[in-house]
């Protein structure tokens, strides 16, 4: 028994997570059909036409199982070129269905079909999918939700219901005409408007009527919260008023369990955890707002949702929950300290012990002359004083045939000019290139990568994203990385495994993998203005010379540009 595209690409999503599971069980490809189109949502302040998928904000759930092929054909009916990229999924040797545009595909265009094919393998977990183009994913974002193979228990209790939390970002005024404001000023957009929890505000939202999710739990049951910060800018914490959560999984990878009573969550990540409903009957905010720790503005409304006891009427105040405050940088370092892989026989940490090759990249952030914008110059952002120009070809495809002039394989190992990177503020840019200039792997090549943040400008915390891969989180510190003595600290037993880091603010953050996986892949920080900026850059991993280490060739409906 399995599901065809008729069937599940426009009813299937009301179906509660039980039902597809068992829905699922039998079928091993997953066909949904995503239309991209612009559709009013009414049950928000300041309703205005958006671009969602199936007219859905947040967008459908894709459910799937690992060892699944899934299908997704997405059809472009908005103004804008789109493309989606399932955030999270490794697509061995299959860049081609990754989706960043300009990347590993040309978006697309308007009127135009895509078809997403791509197996699952040795993943399950939450992980989510979004636009990748301009600032799309403000409302084009949905959850993955992978389950393990029959047969396979969780590492931890089984829950008696799972929930998915998405948490994101809500500009009242079109995003994408705040970009082409904050652009002809050379200044960032305005900031939004509000958070929110699967795609409403809460009651601290100013709103003549109150649009709030909630989630109701039965006395003395456990629950699973899948939960993503799908937030552009924000990293966000996360609690639940009266109640602890205990972690058991980051990006899709399951974890040494710990209970805390809030959560920190950078734009991309994703964390499961589970919660009794222990309390009292009653009504219990759930909490959303932002961390921030430098000296920058940032929109510090707070989401509301509420987690209410079945038979509790709606006329019962909810108990509001302690959230951190926004600057609480300890508790941002103990949280994330606290992270650790499972590490068990069928779950093992494979960490690289010996690395074949050594990258250290600052962060920086500048300003640059612009003639065309009304101030005269332009905030730009740049990795080892390079600051990335998009192409007009998509680069794994000028790789695979061998399209010349496209991008240059050069990308520094190191930055060209060593300074004191957290130290005092430096007032002007350090010869800040631009270019589409890549950095060359070999084939099952270990890597070793430091991403040191500087006070170019200002000091900030980056959430960095790798295409393709996960990596185990090495090390983190404050300051600058000392080459002789912190990798002494490192972890090399059990740490955490992600596909998307927070270097902290004036800090540093070591990452490992192995380059196992043929490809172009994109790495890039995870705050939307800062990729706009051109914080970002690739990775090209060369083919192997065995069976099954090569790039797989392009589908016959790849987009052209």
């Amino acid at each position: 028994m399995g599901f065809n595209r008729k069937d599940i690409g426009l009813i299937a999503w009301g179906c509660l997570a039980a039902c597809l599971w068992a829905g699922l069980a039998e079928a091993a490809i997953k066909t949904y059909n995503f239309d991209i189109k612009v559709a009013n949502v009414s049950r928000l302040c300041h309703a205005k036409p958006m671009v969602t998928v199936n007219g859905l904000f947040p967008g459908p759930t894709v459910y799937a199982r690992d060892g699944d092929n899934v299908l997704i054909n997405v059809t472009n009916h908005a103004q804008y070129n789109i493309s989606i990229h399932w955030h999270g999924l490794k697509q061995f040797r299959n860049g081609w269905a990754d989706g960043p545009a300009y990347i590993t595909q040309c978006p697309i265009q308007g009127g135009r079909s895509y078809t997403y094919n791509f197996t699952v393998s040795g993943q399950r977990g939450t992980l989510w999918w979004h636009a990748h183009i301009l600032w799309l994913r403000a409302t084009v974002y949905g959850a993955i939700v992978i389950l393990p193979k029959e047969g396979t228990p969780f590492p931890f209790p089984q829950p008696y219901q799972e929930s998915n939390l998405i948490l994101g970002e809500w500009w009242n005024n079109d995003v994408e005409e705040a970009v082409k404001q904050g652009n002809q000023l050379g200044l960032p957009p305005n900031m939004s408007d509000a958070h929110t929890i699967n795609g409403k505000p809460g009651p601290l939202f100013p709103c003549s009527e109150k649009y709030t999710y909630v989630m109701e739990v039965e006395q003395g049951r456990t629950y699973l919260l899948r939960i993503i910060n799908a937030a552009l800018n924000d990293e966000l914490f996360f609690a639940i008023a009266n109640h602890t959560m205990t972690v058991v999984e980051i990006d899709a990878v399951y974890t040494k369990p710990f209970t805390t009573n809030a959560i920190l969550l950078g734009p991309g990540q994703t964390t499961n955890v589970l919660v009794r409903a222990g309390q009292a009957p009653g009504r219990y905010y759930m909490g959303a707002r932002p961390f921030m720790d430098a000296p920058l503005s940032v929109d510090n409304k707070t989401a509301m949702a509420i987690l209410q006891y079945r038979g509790v009427p709606n006329t019962v105040f909810p108990t509001v929950p302690v959230l951190p405050l926004p600057n609480d940088t300890a508790f941002a370092l103990s949280y994330t300290g606290k992270l650790r892989s499972l590490n068990s026989k069928e779950y093992p940490a494979n960490v690289p012990l010996t690395v074949d090759r050594h990258l250290f990249y600052t962060i920086g952030l500048g300003v640059n002359s612009c003639p065309t914008c009304l101030n005269g110059t332009q905030l730009t952002a740049s990795l080892n004083n390079i600051t990335f120009v998009m192409p007009q070809v998509a680069l794994l495809q000028a790789h695979y045939l061998g399209i010349k002039g496209v991008f240059r394989a050069d990308f520094p190992d190191q930055p060209p000019t060593p300074f004191n990177y957290t130290g005092a503020p430096l007032t002007a840019n350090l010869g800040t290139a631009k270019g589409t200039r890549l950095s060359k792997l070999a084939y099952n090549s270990t890597v070793e990568l430091v991403l040191q943040d500087t006070n170019l400008l200002t000091v900030e915390s980056h959430p960095f994203h790798l295409h393709g891969y996960n990596f185990f989180v090495v090390g983190t510190g404050v300051g600058n990385f000392n080459p002789k003595t912190d990798p002494a600290k490192y972890n090399l037993v059990d740490p955490p495994e992600r596909n998307t880091v927070g270097v902290p603010t004036g800090g540093w953050t070591a990452i490992r993998f192995r380059a196992d996986n043929p490809g172009v892949w994109f790495m890039h920080c995870h705050l939307e203005l800062h990729t706009m900026w051109g914080l970002k850059t690739a990775f090209v991993v060369e083919n192997g010379k065995g069976a099954g280490q090569s790039i797989l060739p392009p589908p016959k409906d790849l987009p052209t540009c």
